[in-house]
């Protein structure tokens, strides 16, 4: 069994905020999960197993190594702070499709973290996910109109392939992730949408597909709407997918 590199890069972001606030939506369980993975059964034991179960936390706060494998480093910068996910050791050729599929979670995860402390610090999520090992023609962005977007930062409105137009601003794009800001996704502020492409591998060798959404404060009726329109896109182009994994399903939570 021979070793492999793959996977290992480090991932960063900067979050406008400083790095006590970073800290805290790292160890307060109820914070994490506004930002790690989605609203699904076994959450909160998820949690507890990667967070809690082998963490360590240096005494200064700045830096945190879940499982012996992944570090997370706080730098404190002049406008925030940079959050780095660094993971240890080699990973076999065996694991190195795996290993990619994790860093293209964590991707999604650091920037909803991102996203959860500097838009809506004190709120909850609803969330609503799809993945799947395969891909339309094209890519999932191409097909769902995300395929010529400006830079981070920039404005953008399209159509979706969902058919519904929405608005706001890139707010990250990675190798093979686009991230954006959604006014229609909140009752106040933006949602969040990120859509993967993900990687091929042997187990899916046309590449696959993972949509997260993140939204806040929408009504019963319009969180719905939104989730048929999406449900909809994946029969279409994923007639044998599993169905969305659905959070809340009531509208606000206090």
């Amino acid at each position: 069994m021979s070793d492999t590199t793959v996977g290992t890069e480090p991932l960063s972001v900067h979050i406008n905020a400083d790095a006590r606030q970073v800290w805290v939506m790292l160890r307060e369980p109820s914070l994490i999960a506004q930002w790690h993975g989605w609203e699904a059964g076994g959450l909160e034991d998820e949690i507890n197993q990667i967070y809690f179960t082998d963490a360590v936390e240096s005494d200064d706060h700045k830096s945190l190594t879940l499982g012996g494998r992944y570090t997370f480093t706080l730098e404190p910068v002049e406008d925030g702070t940079v959050l780095t996910l660094e993971r240890s050791g080699a990973v076999t050729e065996e694991e190195a499709d795996w290993d990619r599929d994790v860093a293209e979670g964590w991707q999604s995860f650091l920037q909803q973290l991102r996203f959860a402390l500097e838009r809506h610090p004190n709120a909850r999520r609803q969330t609503t996910y799809f993945a799947d090992d395969s891909a339309p023609p094209g890519g999932a962005l191409q097909n769902l109109g995300l395929d010529r977007l400006p830079a981070p930062g920039e404005e953008y409105e399209t159509e979706l392939g969902t058919g519904e137009t929405i608005a706001g601003k890139v707010w990250f794009k990675s190798a093979h992730q686009v991230g954006l800001t959604v006014h229609s996704y909140a009752e106040h502020g933006d949602g969040l949408l990120i859509v993967a492409e993900l990687p091929r591998t042997q187990a899916r060798p046309d590449g696959g597909t993972q949509v997260l959404i993140t939204t806040y404060d929408l009504g019963a009726k319009a969180l719905a709407e939104l989730r048929a329109r999406w449900d909809s896109w994946r029969t279409e182009h994923f007639p044998s997918s599993q169905p969305l994994a659905v959070g809340n399903a009531a509208g606000p939570v206090a």
